[in-house]
């Protein structure tokens, strides 16, 4: 089984980098494959709302969205952590996944989703649910853990000081991999659920 998780800090080791350690020990220790990027510093344009991807099957700016893409289709979960900047996710990681999510037609259902949070102090709540969003729009059950995914720390390396955000994350992972596991048990049994046609609306007229 694989993850794939994005980091969205622009800093290769920060208290992001330390949050997302505690969670790859943990799926190294159950066999979990790890696909890891660090997105913070990479130069991504957001959505042109062009719909070309909807006749290439991926998005017409070919960039590192396109080859994130089948390394995602590829994984039985998707980790997404970010840094809080003004009690939202880092602005770069944010177009990033509103491209990924919306150019690529694989179904993510079933596919467990996770997300983490890590600032000095607050915005991390709205930040969890920001991040979230992207999963409970595509069928992904969300991992949880016994607190909301957050981690706290300012300078480099602080976040190791917090045991209980980082007991957090590890709990985040061996949920995870049970979900993962769980599901794969599923498929084989009972196959995925099948979804409506779907039916498309607006409000207007």
């Amino acid at each position: 089984m694989q993850v794939l998780i994005l980091n969205g800090s622009p800093r290769a080791n920060g208290n992001t980098s330390v949050a997302l350690a505690e969670m790859i020990k943990v799926f190294d220790a159950q066999g979990i494959d790890v696909v890891q990027r660090q997105i913070g510093k990479e130069t991504i344009a957001g959505c042109r709302a062009c719909g070309a991807c909807g006749k290439l099957g991926k998005c017409v700016m070919n960039d590192i969205v396109n080859e994130i893409a089948p390394v995602f289709e590829a994984s039985d979960g998707l980790v997404v952590a970010s840094p809080v900047y003004y009690a939202s996710a880092n602005a770069t990681l944010i177009a990033l996944l509103d491209r990924l999510f919306y150019s690529t037609r694989f179904p993510k259902l079933m596919k467990v989703g996770a997300s983490v949070v890590i600032a000095r102090r607050g915005g991390l709540s709205a930040t969890y649910d920001e991040l979230n969003k992207y999963f409970t729009i595509s069928g992904m059950p969300v991992a949880s853990s016994r607190y909301w995914n957050s981690v706290h720390g300012m300078t480099p390396g602080e976040a190791l000081q917090d045991a209980e955000g980082l007991q957090t994350v590890r709990e985040l992972a061996v949920n995870m991999t049970f979900l993962m596991k769980s599901i794969a048990l599923g498929k084989e049994t009972y196959g995925l659920p099948t979804p409506e046609d779907k039916v498309f609306t607006n409000f207007i007229g």
